[in-house]
């Protein structure tokens, strides 16, 4: 390429001259305040589908993108950026919009403290102001600041050279500026070059570290129907968190649900800015800014307050609350799901494998706290309940005396013919039942991810209503003779007042063959399972046949 002899000129001269000087003569440029954000919110990789967030220490992250205006001189130039999260991963950053592109990229370590302070001053002139304690009388002097602030801090005055807070006498600094680089805010920056300059719309898209979300159900069981189901209505809440100290108003808001593969450490990446200390020693009293170690015998702190007169006490009414009334307000906390409009609540889009949860409106992701927006609202959601047994070949005999309690379920199909069809997203459910004397608390459990067309299945706990006993009646047991059939017998019992579904476990295809009376078994979860209907305040019971599969005994 051949270059014009200005041009060609300038580049010699620039590459002769000395790094410092290069830095010194490059203009930096603040960024201007975002004037959009965008938080997309990716959930803690890995946390189980039986663990909730921890509010404390929040192991996920987020995607940020700001974009701000930036008015840039010919050459090249330093843009700094104010304000970005302060688990940002300066690695992940990457910024669009300049027409140079960026050049290099770094991350200010430093946030504005009494330590940075003193550092940035150095060589420059301050004010230090010295109180008389006998007079009280204050009197100030120029100096110039002429170390470091780790070790102590050494100013030169008209006096000589002294080290601050070693005259016993109380002290201050003043500070005639505080350095424009130099914020309580984390700052990240970037080299570019414009040959013309200009004013640019550019856009800040990072990784960022201190962020989790999760999904919280509320869901409420009506009455049953003829058929054995009942209508649930469901809604469902995201529940974002973001543990910087930086906020982001009225950002637009995605979260993304499905398990994500992450290889990088994004919370050693992240290394957050510091705000360093002013440590100051003196020989032989210890630290001056923690002051001396002779001890200060200050005044006694003020007595209590006396305690109210009988009168006042007989005036104040005690309060009780009552059985009544407590139970009135767990009712009022689990009244019937409100249904809000598809305008407000957050819209589901694929992403690849993942899904995406995008709020339609504004919202502000606050420093150090949470937000929940509605994304899920289903008016009747068609349900029922299963209870399920299993019956192991290999089990002892037994008198069918004992019977053991069944598992109950919640099951309902995730589509839209059930009421449903939406992916469900990891989360925390909260279900109540409708009874005589309203709704009550049924179970608290943990939910994993549901995609669309799944069948969602919730075990809520033990029976204490249905019971079963499924065993072998033979001497020996199904494995023990061979390929020869084997009865086995199976004994329900359902104190409830309404009948109920009851699936039978079977064991796994490739190892048992079945024969039920006037039924094949169908297979659910790779598993042979029999639906059968124990009628009310009764009892089921049947015999049927079963032997272990040729691969089985190889």
């Amino acid at each position: 390429m051949r270059l014009t002899l200005p041009y060609a000129a300038a580049l010699t001269c620039a590459l002769a001259m000395p790094a410092a000087a290069q830095e010194e003569n490059r203009a930096r440029i603040f960024a201007s305040a975002p004037s959009h954000h965008a938080v997309t919110v990716y959930r803690d990789p890995e946390r189980e589908e039986e663990e909730r967030m921890r509010r404390n220490w929040p192991q996920g992250f987020a995607m940020i993108s700001e974009t701000r205006t930036v008015t840039l001189p010919p050459g090249q130039s330093t843009i700094l950026f104010e304000g970005v999260a302060e688990g940002m991963v300066a690695v992940s950053a990457i910024v669009t919009g300049l027409p140079g592109g960026t050049i290099e990229k770094n991350r200010n370590a430093d946030l504005l403290s009494p330590a940075a302070l003193v550092d940035r001053t150095l060589g420059n002139r301050v004010t230090i102001t010295r109180t008389n304690p006998g007079t009280g009388e204050a009197s100030s002097e120029e100096a110039i600041v002429r170390t470091r602030a780790d070790g102590g801090l050494v100013l030169e005055t008209q006096s000589g050279f002294e080290a601050v807070r070693c005259s016993g006498l109380p002290e201050k600094l003043t500070f005639d500026s505080v350095p424009r680089e130099l914020s309580a805010n984390p700052i990240f920056n970037i080299d570019t070059f414009s040959e013309t300059g200009g004013t640019y719309e550019v856009t800040l898209t990072y990784l960022s570290w201190g962020f989790d979300w999760e999904a919280n159900y509320v869901a409420y069981l009506g009455n049953g129907k003829a058929d054995g189901t009942f209508d649930m209505q469901l809604m469902s809440w995201l529940t974002v968190l973001n543990d910087n100290g930086q906020s982001f108003p009225d950002a637009e808001l995605m979260v993304v649900a499905g398990e994500l593969v992450v290889e990088s450490d994004f919370e050693d990446l992240a290394d957050a800015p510091t705000a360093r200390p002013l440590r100051l020693n003196c020989y032989p009293l210890g630290s001056t800014a923690t002051g001396s170690p002779v001890p200060f015998y200050g005044p006694y702190p003020p007595p209590p307050p006396p305690p109210p007169s009988p009168a006042m006490m007989d005036s104040v009414a005690p309060i009780v609350v009552t059985g009544s009334r407590a139970r009135q307000q767990a009712l009022e906390l689990a009244s019937p799901v409100t249904v809000l409009s598809a305008e407000a609540m957050a819209r589901e889009e694929a992403l690849g494998d993942l899904k995406l949860y995008r709020v339609p409106r504004g919202v502000t992701v606050a420093a150090k706290g949470m937000k929940q927006v509605a994304f899920l609202s289903r008016e009747a959601v068609s349900t029922r309940w299963v209870y399920e047994a299993q019956c192991d070949p290999l089990d002892d005999i037994e008198d069918f005396e004992n019977l053991d309690p069944t598992s109950i379920k919640l099951v309902t199909e995730n589509t839209e013919e059930s009421g449903l069809g939406a992916s469900l997203p990891m989360g925390n459910l909260t279900v109540y039942e409708n009874t005589s004397v309203g709704p009550q608390l049924v179970s608290e459990l943990n939910l994993r991810d549901y995609p669309y067309g799944q069948d969602v299945e919730l075990e809520i706990g033990d029976s204490t209503q249905v019971f079963a006993e499924c065993n072998h009646v033979e001497d020996k047991d199904a494995e023990d003779r061979g390929r020869r059939w084997t009865k086995m017998r199976v004994l329900l019992s359902n104190a409830n007042d309404a009948p109920v579904r009851v699936r039978l476990k079977l064991g796994y295809p490739d190892e048992w063959e079945i024969r039920y009376p006037r039924r094949k078994p169908q297979l659910k979860d790779g598993e042979m399972v029999i639906e059968v209907e124990v009628p009310p305040n009764g009892t089921f019971d049947k015999v049927f046949r079963i032997r272990p599969t040729k691969a089985r005994l190889r």
